[in-house]
């Protein structure tokens, strides 16, 4: 086991992942930015090293700096948590050559599966079903248009180097196709440095639903189960939950096995997902694997009672990860509370909370690092909070989830508790009845 772990992020996640550090008596180092310094990850850490300026180009991203602080504490192992550099095969691979444990994947994976056309090839190749369109990157407006002919309309542009909806485009005929490309590649060049895009069949009212796997050193992949993260707003997920309110359990165990097998394929180490898009008909479609820890891994944690962080340090460290006896317990549902203003076109709202409060009791778990007059800073991700429940089944779930809600009290921001609220009580939420636009016609 490892003798010191050293969190390359911020937030929750990082708090998240020294509490499972604790448990298993692993001292920890966090980083933090001249931003950050009242953070509570800087609390609680065993020790702390200021990493640079608010910026996160200077600080959460700048990898000399994080090495450095490794070098000089001792670290003998990195958690990059999400985000940031959590995909970065870079910086894998810079801590591989300073004999640091990355926990997650090896920089070839990284790289295999971050890549979302060379991701789908390798899935294509195994038997997992992908989403038709362009076996590589598409490389001019001329071959977009052959390519969208030959796959038929709608198709979406997709970054290949990319995520978060950025560098994405529909496109429903072939006049909307010139202007649809040259604005991808721009956002996805600005957003990846990487212009390349691929091209692939629009699937029309999808579900998305992806597979936690984990794998380790051993040559074991298992499956935790699904989760259905299809309301979103502009491809960001905002509410998860598992089991899938619309899988059959045949269609659940064609996923799970598909899910391992594209694992297996590429001898995957760590926590990953691998990301479904499911239309009408229940047929599902590979899209893209994340190779890290999810933010939404709470309510697969909760529906298997498992500690999913505690997984990916067992494997890293060469352990045995461990398999789960076959079946979901009840129902899970996180929120993602953001610093976001629902009623102003979800514009961020940082700035200082003057007061807080908590929901509690059975079923309701909190992962946050803010607290009374903690300034929220204005330089990364609006995410401040997930409130996770736990029920019996789904209507269970969502009852508690309504009870809580009306506990959580958030006074000096604005926040998205409201949107969360008019979620709880909308048909087409409680009925399942929604795809992955519903939330962006809702709230326009």
């Amino acid at each position: 086991m490892f003798n010191k772990i050293l969190i390359a992020n911020r937030g929750e996640i990082a708090l998240r992942i020294i509490r499972t550090c604790k448990e298993l008596g692993i001292p920890t180092v966090a980083v933090y930015s001249q931003a950050d310094e009242d953070s509570l990850h800087v609390v609680f850490a065993d020790e702390a090293v200021c990493i640079g300026p608010p910026n996160s180009r200077d600080s959460y991203l700048k990898i000399s700096n994080i090495m450095s602080a490794a070098q000089i504490t001792g670290a003998d192992a990195i958690h990059p948590g999400y985000g940031f550099l959590a995909e970065n095969a870079d910086f894998s691979e810079i801590c591989e050559e300073h004999g640091v444990k990355f926990i997650g994947p090896s920089p070839e994976m990284i790289t295999k599966m971050g890549d979302k056309s060379l991701a789908k090839e390798t899935m294509r190749n195994v038997g997992v079903p992908v989403v038709p369109g362009s076996e590589g990157v598409v490389s001019n407006i001329e071959e977009a248009k052959r390519l969208a002919a030959e796959i038929g309309y709608p198709v979406m542009l997709k970054a290949s180097a990319g995520g978060g909806g950025k560098g994405m485009r529909i496109v429903w005929e072939e006049k909307e196709i010139q202007k649809a490309f040259q604005t991808a590649s721009t956002e996805a060049e600005a957003a990846f440095g990487n212009p390349a895009l691929y091209i692939e069949k629009f699937i029309e009212n999808p579900r998305h639903v992806e597979i936690q796997v984990m794998g380790d050193q051993h040559g074991n992949v298992f499956s935790y189960g699904e989760r259905d993260c299809t309301v979103q707003r502009r491809h960001q997920k905002l509410i998860e939950e598992s089991p899938s309110p619309i899988l059959t359990s045949e269609i659940r165990k064609k996923m799970e096995e598909a899910a391992i097998r594209g694992a297996q394929s590429v001898n995957y180490e760590g926590a990953g997902t691998i990301e479904f898009l499911v239309d009408k008909d229940l047929n599902f479609y590979f899209i893209e694997m994340n190779t890290r820890i999810q933010v939404e891994h709470p309510v697969t944690e909760m529906v298997n009672n498992l500690d999913l962080i505690k997984q990916q340090i067992l494997a890293a460290s060469g352990n045995q990860i461990e398999d789960l006896p076959k079946g979901m317990l009840g129902h899970s549902i996180e929120f993602r509370i953001n610093a976001e203003d629902p009623e102003n076109n979800f514009r961020p709202s940082p700035g200082k909370i003057e007061y807080l409060h908590f929901p509690g009791g059975f079923g309701v778990r909190i992962d946050s690092h803010i607290y009374n007059d903690y300034q929220i800073p204005p330089f990364y991700d609006s995410l401040i909070a997930k409130m996770i429940v736990w029920g019996t089944d789904r209507t269970h779930a969502i009852a508690r989830a309504k009870r809580a809600f009306e506990e959580f009290t958030v006074e000096g921001i604005k926040t998205t508790i409201p949107f969360h609220q008019k979620v709880l009580e909308n048909e087409f939420f409680l009925n399942s009845d929604y795809d992955t636009n519903s939330i962006n016609k809702l709230f326009k």
